[in-house]
């Protein structure tokens, strides 16, 4: 039977930087198998037991890839649509394919502008401690919708 898995987890890199936590918030749900989380986490928890505490490390790799170069490049400032407000954080996609990453400003330099298509976290080891607060069957619906309901059901 699929299982929809709820845990509390911090992340922090190789370094311990705290890079994102749940706790103080609703812990994750998440259907087992549904690729809603990393499939190197999901493998490493889906089968404990609620109450249990474990620490998971994954290589850059098995978490958001390695940087690709390719990703990372300089286009002029005129390729953005005219009353863009082009500074760095601005994200976009280039494309509207699923598979078409996105992108990120990271410096505007006169008319120059560095992009990267590169995960935030890519090239970064993640090690997550984890605690699992629930684990149940999953419903026909969130079986056929593929990712876990919330407390009182459907939350799109």
């Amino acid at each position: 039977m699929t299982k929809v898995i709820g845990f509390h987890y911090t992340l922090k890199n190789d370094a311990g930087e705290v890079l994102d936590s749940s706790i103080g918030h609703d812990p994750m749900l998440y259907l087992a198998g549904s690729g809603t989380i990393l499939p190197a986490l999901d493998e490493a928890i889906n089968t404990l037991p609620i109450g249990e505490k474990t620490s998971v490390a994954l290589l850059a790799k098995d978490g958001y890839g390695e940087v690709n170069p390719a990703y990372k490049m300089n286009v002029r400032l005129a390729q953005f649509p005219p009353g863009t407000d082009v500074k760095p954080g601005l994200q976009f996609k280039i494309n509207d394919e699923p598979a078409s990453p996105m992108f990120r400003v990271i410096n505007v330099l006169g008319e120059e502008v560095f992009i990267d298509g590169n995960h935030q976290l890519a090239g970064v080891n993640l090690n997550f401690d984890v605690e699992i607060t629930e684990s149940r069957d999953a419903t026909a619906d969130e079986i056929s919708h593929g990712h876990a309901h919330g407390a009182g059901g459907h939350h799109h």
